[in-house]
């Protein structure tokens, strides 16, 4: 099927709340990712992978940040005059005076930039998921069974789903007979403990899409959200299947991550400074593609025997200087520096965080451009941190804002 049939639509509004205080200034799919990336990169590295390359992104709430990465990072690998973009749409209320309610209401309100590229088959995907994926592989599966929309499912266990996923029931043929979104209590597959939990991703058809956000609408009852509501009531009418999720990060335990808590996104990035990382970011049959700005190469620097720069088990990304600390186990993003008898360890930095001389970090986040003065210590004493204000998770992770001055 050729790419020029085939949309792609990016749910990257959502508000991120339990990432907090990440997302106080910025989009959950902005949040940066294993020092050199946004979290977004991933989904939009599979659309480039999958020759997916008409792409809507549907933004919401703090869309700055997003904005601003997309055009710098991700304009110039599609070609505008071959049909190819990625754009960022805002709410624009062209159906009505409301913000987006839910995720169908989203695609709702844009259903006049689908129409206009007249695609066949719509592909509808969330932007704060860690994973890679082929879409071709699974729009091969939708148009083989001749469906009105696929569902990407993940087997999950059961004490994982509930409440946190949508549970499908198939039948032998892949074709969902049962679909219950968020349930307390998950049906599991036949003779397992694990169930089949939908990931969010789906394809439709564009004449069901169409005729089935239509019918939404029109239901003051409804929540518009395509598991809550799209997919429930089109189960028994429509070809409704199932696609197991096929994963491209080549690993043996298939990888798919939400990391919408901070915990949750704390222990994805500790993963990457493992020797066997779950997720590879250095196997370039899949790259995975994001904005590179133009900063000098990491630089480590020996000051004599007692001061040495040095960087263990860690990432450490272009522009940071590692001058006379240690930094073991931890994430440097782009333009920080560790200064002289400082130690950062189990810790994620984004850009331009400066340590101070003598500072110890330990088990924290720290967002950019934030200035930790000499001899200071976080992630040593948790109430002390809260009583800085500083958040503190429930496994002990002590998260630092945006441009604070301690």
């Amino acid at each position: 099927m050729s790419r020029a049939n085939i949309l792609a639509i990016i749910l990257a509004g959502g508000r991120g709340s339990r990432l907090e205080p990440l997302t106080r200034d910025r989009a959950k799919p902005a949040v940066p990712f294993g020092g050199a990336y946004r979290i977004i990169d991933f989904t939009l590295s599979n659309c480039y992978n999958s020759r997916i390359r008409k792409i809507l992104l549907l933004t919401q709430y703090k869309a700055m940040s997003l904005n601003r990465h997309i055009s710098m990072g991700w304009s110039r690998y599609f070609c505008r005059e071959m049909g190819e973009f990625a754009d960022v749409v805002p709410p624009q209320q062209y159906v009505g005076d409301n913000w987006y309610l839910g995720t169908a209401d989203a695609v709702y309100q844009n259903m006049f930039a689908i129409e206009n590229e007249s695609p066949d088959y719509v592909v509808i995907l969330g932007g704060d998921h860690i994973y890679k994926m082929d879409y071709s592989k699974m729009l091969r599966f939708h148009i083989s069974r001749h469906a009105d929309a696929t569902v990407a499912a993940l087997p999950v266990a059961s004490e994982t789903a509930a409440g946190q996923f949508g549970v499908i029931e198939v039948d032998t043929d892949c074709r969902i007979v049962g679909f219950e979104e968020k349930p307390p209590q998950p049906k599991c597959m036949p003779d397992s403990d694990r169930c089949l939990g939908s990931m969010g991703i789906y394809i439709f058809s564009r004449q069901f899409l169409h005729e089935a956000l239509d019918r939404d609408a029109a239901d003051p009852q409804s929540a518009h959200d395509f598991g809550s509501n799209i997919l429930p009531s089109a189960i028994k009418e429509y070809r409704i299947f199932a696609y197991t999720f096929m994963d491209e990060n080549r690993k043996t335990e298939a990888y798919w991550r939400d990391v919408g808590t901070l915990d949750a996104f704390y222990e994805a990035n500790m993963d990457l400074v493992r020797v066997d990382p779950l997720l590879n970011l250095y196997d370039h049959r899949w790259a995975i593609y994001t904005h590179h700005p133009n900063y000098p190469p990491p630089k480590f620097v020996f000051a004599d025997g007692d001061r040495t720069g040095l960087a263990v088990d860690s990432i450490v990304c272009p522009g940071s200087i590692v001058s006379g600390g240690v930094v073991h186990r931890s994430i440097l993003g782009h333009c920080c520096r560790v200064n002289s008898f400082s130690r950062v360890e189990d810790s994620v930095l984004f850009s331009d965080v400066n340590v101070g001389r003598g500072a110890k970090i330990r088990r924290a986040i720290i967002d950019k451009d934030v200035q930790i003065p000499p001899n200071a210590e976080i992630g040593y004493d948790a109430e002390a941190d809260r009583r800085r204000g500083f958040t503190v998770t429930e496994n002990g992770i002590t998260v630092v804002a945006k441009l604070v001055h301690l």
